[in-house]
């Protein structure tokens, strides 16, 4: 084993889970496909890892790769159940109604802004979030807040 791998094995390991975590939060059915996230996530973190230059923090820079990673599997999970005509199967459920409709909620965000909700969720402060999206840290704040605000009227409004 080389010592790129070697350093690879080592970050997977101090941050297994943390991405089990981000897997979870992107749950669309039975338990068993978030070890498919897992795995999908972890060989992505493997493709990317030579570009990883250590400007950001190793967990920043794996959340980015995961949630790039989740979103594009959601997407391609979405467009066969709409290719296929299916019926989708509903979101996990178990005790914490209340979780999941929010979680529900916040997947019908726009794209950017839901990576920035999940991202606090996650626990990012504002400049980490600011540099996983790409935007400045003012635009994260002005964003999670209008997100806030957009979200507590569609919860709301659910009741």
């Amino acid at each position: 084993m080389d010592n790129n791998e070697q350093r690879f094995k080592e970050m997977i390991v101090r941050h297994k889970d943390f991405i089990w975590h981000i897997c979870e939060s992107y749950r669309m059915g039975a338990t068993w496909e978030v070890s498919d996230m897992f795995q999908e996530v972890l060989c992505m973190l493997w493709r990317y890892y030579p570009g990883f230059d250590g400007r950001s923090a190793e967990r920043t820079w794996i959340y980015k790769v995961a949630n790039n990673t989740l979103i594009s599997l959601k997407r391609r999970a979405i467009n066969r159940q709409q290719t296929n005509d299916t019926v989708p199967e509903q979101y996990y459920n178990d005790d914490r109604t209340e979780y999941n409709d929010l979680m529900q909620l916040i997947e019908t965000l726009e794209e950017k802004d839901y990576c920035i909700v999940k991202a606090h969720l996650d626990g990012f402060d504002y400049a980490e979030i600011a540099k996983m999206v790409g935007i400045s840290v003012a635009a994260v704040s002005m964003r999670l807040s209008r997100a806030k605000q957009k979200l507590r009227k569609m919860y709301e409004y659910e009741k």
